[in-house]
C-alpha cells in the first residue's frame, strides 16, 4: 500500500495545485521511485489512497500502469468517498480488505532509492508470526529526538531510554493489526474514521510484536519545497 491522501500543507504552495507524492525528483514523481522499485522486485499488486487531488494521482498512475504489463493497480479514494483523509490507520483499515495477510506501507511523499523490496525480507516476516517490522533511519534535522528504539535482538522499542532513530515509513504490516483487539476500527472502517499510526505501533511494541532494522541508505521525508530542491540540485539520481 503506498500512501498518498495528505494535503502537504507544509509544502505549499506546491501543492495546491499538485498532489504531493506527484512533485518530481530528478524528473520523475516522487510516489513512482518506490512504485518502480516494487515492480523490479516482484511486488506487482500496489495499491494506493488518494484524498486532496486523488484524480490527478489517478490519472497519473493510469499511464503507469498501462506501462508496466504485470503491475496490478487499485485505489481507495477516502476523498471521493468521504471528504477527508482517514491518516495511516484509518486509511489501512479502510484498503485492508483489499490487502494480504502481510503487505508492505510505505509513504508516496518519502525518497529511498536505495531501499531494496526483497521477497526475503517478506518470508523473514511472515515466518517470525509479529505483527510489524519496520525500518529505521538516523534522525534528520527536523526529527532530531527520533521516533523508537531499537534493542539488540531486533525489537523495536516504545522507550525514553537509549538512541532513538526515526521511523523511515517503510515497514511490512500483519492485517492482524488492523484488527481486533489491535484496532478499534471497524473492518474496513466503513464509518470512515481517521486514526494515526503510531499509538497501534507502540501497543504492539509494548508487547513485543514489533521488529526493526536500519536502512542505511539515502532517505529524505519531503516535507518542505526547500528540502525539494535541495534533492533536486544536490543529489544524484540512481
Amino acid at each position: 500500500m503506498v500512501l498518498a491522501a495528505g494535503r502537504g500543507n507544509r509544502m505549499r504552495p506546491l501543492t495546491d495545485h499538485t498532489p504531493k507524492p506527484l512533485l518530481a525528483v530528478h524528473g520523475k514523481p516522487l510516489m513512482l521511485w518506490p512504485m518502480d522499485a516494487l515492480q523490479a522486485s516482484g511486488f506487482h499488486r500496489v495499491l494506493v489512497n488518494t484524498a486532496w487531488l486523488g484524480e490527478q494521482i489517478a490519472d497519473r498512475l493510469a499511464a503507469w500502469s498501462a506501462a508496466q504489463p504485470q503491475a496490478e493497480l487499485a485505489f481507495s479514494h477516502e476523498g471521493q468517498e468521504f471528504g477527508y483523509a482517514l491518516e495511516t490507520a484509518g486509511g489501512i483499515a479502510r484498503a485492508l480488505p483489499s490487502l494480504g495477510e502481510v503487505f508492505w506501507v510505505l509513504a508516496g511523499d518519502v525518497y529511498a532509492p536505495d531501499f531494496a523490496f526483497t521477497q526475503a525480507s517478506v518470508e523473514r516476516f511472515t515466518a517470525s508470526g509479529l505483527l510489524a517490522h519496520i525500518w529505521l533511519v538516523s534522525n534528520p534535522p527536523h526529527n532530531p529526538r527520533g521516533d523508537f528504539g531499537l534493542s539488540s535482538d531486533g525489537l523495536a522499542l516504545n522507550t525514553t531510554d537509549g538512541e532513538y532513530f526515526t521511523y523511515s515509513t517503510i515497514g511490512l504490516y500483519r492485517r492482524a493489526l488492523f484488527e481486533a483487539p489491535w484496532c478499534e476500527i471497524l473492518p474496513g472502517n466503513p464509518q470512515g474514521t481517521a486514526a494515526p499510526l503510531a499509538p497501534l505501533l507502540r501497543a504492539a511494541m509494548q508487547a513485543g510484536q514489533v521488529s526493526a532494522e536500519r536502512y542505511a541508505g539515502r532517505w529524505t521525508d519531503v516535507g518542505t519545497p526547500e528540502r525539494l530542491e535541495e534533492l533536486n540540485l544536490f543529489t544524484n539520481a540512481p
